[in-house]
């Protein structure tokens, strides 16, 4: 894993609508820490530091580090409450992790070759994204920031889906784990409609001028 990413956090001890709404005037942020077969802890943590760490993709599908009161703790974030009509956020869960224990994630598409794609480049087709993320199970130490989809050889008409996507080792797909009928589109790519005939416009507007004619 390229990057790293590390919060501060505090044990809660006031609960409640009210000191949640104290605690964001103050520039903090309620959370809540559970898994991992212990109890669950409520936290408050600075709201810019999380604001700046959710500027990066990967803090989505990365194993953070919380240091809560000089103990570190393995987490992932499993949730999110934005504010409705302003940049901010009012809510945060984190997930414990198990070294031994799959965890299950929504992990990031990163779609390759698009440009070079012989249904783009050569047949002058649009590439239709169906997904942008898929959730992952795998062991914490095999969690990938995200997913690569090398796409460079689609031609017009073709669809790429979840069994085609080259996994990195020790990672599955939740949906093909499922049943083969989950085994979903991811992208594609199709030719644009082209644009009507020039005939078929006179022919169309010459029935319109002839019905517009008549008198009663």
């Amino acid at each position: 894993m390229s990057v790293s990413f590390e919060l501060d956090a505090a044990i809660r001890d006031d609960k409640g609508k009210g000191a949640s709404r104290r605690l964001r005037r103050a520039g903090k942020i309620p959370a809540v820490m559970y898994g991992g077969n212990a109890e669950a802890l409520s936290l408050v943590l600075d709201h810019a530091k999380v604001m700046h760490h959710l500027e990066h993709e990967a803090f989505y599908s990365h194993i953070l580090n919380i240091n809560i009161d000089g103990k570190v703790v393995q987490a992932v974030l499993k949730d999110l409450q934005r504010h409705t009509h302003k940049p901010g956020v009012l809510h945060l869960d984190l997930l414990r992790i198990s070294k031994g224990e799959k965890l299950r994630m929504q992990v990031p598409l990163h779609f390759l070759g698009e440009d070079l794609a012989p249904g783009v480049k050569q047949s002058g087709g649009v590439v239709s994204h169906l997904l942008t993320d898929v959730e992952v199970a795998c062991l914490p130490g095999n969690l990938p920031e995200y997913i690569e989809v090398d796409i460079s050889s689609m031609q017009a008409g073709e669809s790429l889906h979840l069994s085609d996507i080259k996994l990195p080792e020790g990672v599955e797909l939740v949906s093909l784990m499922q049943g083969a009928e989950h085994d979903v589109p991811v992208i594609s790519i199709h030719l644009p409609r082209g644009p009507v005939e020039s005939g078929e416009e006179e022919e169309g507007a010459a029935g319109t001028e002839e019905g517009g004619g008549e008198e009663a």
